[in-house]
Order: structure tokens, then C-alpha cells, then sequence
């Protein structure tokens, strides 16, 4: 069984991003799972916090829950052409201290997507991750792309999603992660 873990990068509750990973769960191909970890609970970075009283409780099941998949989903939102800082201040404190960073982190399959109202996508949130997950040491997957734009016509207000080619395209986009996450490390 390949088990990927998403994780949303948006605390708010009608998030299309948490909407995306939960469709993302029921499209997950034989042989996988999906798993949702929550950057919920995760505090604003502080060296000073986390020398005095150690990681947060919600950082350490976060950092198991990366250490132990055999993928990672980042579900990003885009914020002023950039990744969400809740989200980035989670990753950050999941890579302390730094020499965790091969364990969680170090030839991690990861691959990102996510949805936006706006009609770009999330393409710039998505290139912004870049430069973090190369300094991680995760493995990307290159070969596939989902930005989901005008996010508010393709899920309903119950969060599901109604637009069938994009559900298509979020399958085989699932599909193809998984066979890189299953497969040989380059």
C-alpha cells in the first residue's frame, strides 16, 4: 500500500484547497491511500519557543506523519502570488531541528497543486515552493501539473467537486504521482 499524505495549506474551513485534498481521497488509485495532516495547531516559528519547550504537539505529528508517507501532496493556496505563510511556517518548523530535515524530508516524492478563485491557478504559489523543496532535499515530481482556477465553479458549497473533466484531470494527476511515489528513487 502506498500511503501519500496532503496537506492543505489553508485554515479556513470552506477552503477549496481542503476540498481538493478530501476529492483527492476518493480518487486515489488501487493500492494507495491518501492521508490528510492539518497544519492546524502549528504556532508562528520561534527559535527562542522551540529551544525553551521543544516542538509543538501538532509539529511533531505533522513531522511522523511526513517521516512515514511515501509521498507528500502539498495543497497550496496562493496568497499574493506566493505560498501561504501559515503553510511555509509549517514546513519550517517540521524541518527542525535542521538535522531532521534527510529524515522527514530527504528523497521525499512530493509534487504540489492546488486551487484558487482566481483564473490563474495557483501556478506562482506552486513555482514559489520550488526553491524550498530543492533546500529540503525532497524529490519533485515534474511530470504532472493541477491548478485548479475560478476554484468557486468548479466545487459547490458543500465543497464538492461538481466539474467532471476537472475531476478527470485530478485523477490521472493522482495516478501518476502515485506510480512515481511507488517507484524507484532516482
Amino acid at each position: 500500500m502506498t500511503r501519500i499524505l496532503g496537506i492543505s495549506g489553508s485554515l479556513r474551513r470552506a477552503s477549496f484547497n481542503t476540498a481538493l485534498l478530501r476529492t483527492a481521497q476518493g480518487l486515489m488509485p488501487e493500492g494507495s491511500t491518501l492521508i490528510e495532516g492539518t497544519i492546524a495547531g502549528i504556532p508562528l516559528y520561534d527559535a527562542d519557543e522551540e529551544q525553551a519547550n521543544g516542538l509543538p504537539s501538532a509539529v511533531k505529528t505533522l513531522k511522523a506523519q511526513i517521516e512515514e508517507a511515501d509521498g507528500l501532496l502539498l495543497f497550496s493556496p496562493e496568497y499574493n502570488n506566493a505560498m501561504p505563510g501559515v503553510f511555509k511556517n509549517a514546513i519550517d518548523w517540521t524541518s527542525r531541528p535542521a538535522s531532521d530535515i534527510s529524515k522527514v524530508y530527504g528523497g521525499k516524492p512530493v509534487a504540489v497543486l492546488g486551487a484558487s478563485p482566481g483564473g490563474f491557478g495557483t501556478i506562482l504559489a506552486q513555482d514559489s515552493w520550488l526553491s524550498v523543496l530543492r533546500t529540503l532535499g525532497t524529490r519533485p515530481w515534474w511530470s504532472g501539473r493541477l491548478m485548479v482556477a475560478r476554484a468557486g465553479d468548479v466545487f459547490d458549497e458543500e465543497g464538492r467537486m461538481t466539474d467532471e473533466k476537472m475531476r478527470e484531470r485530478l485523477e490521472k494527476f493522482l495516478t501518476g504521482f502515485v506510480e512515481f511515489a511507488a517507484g524507484p528513487t532516482n
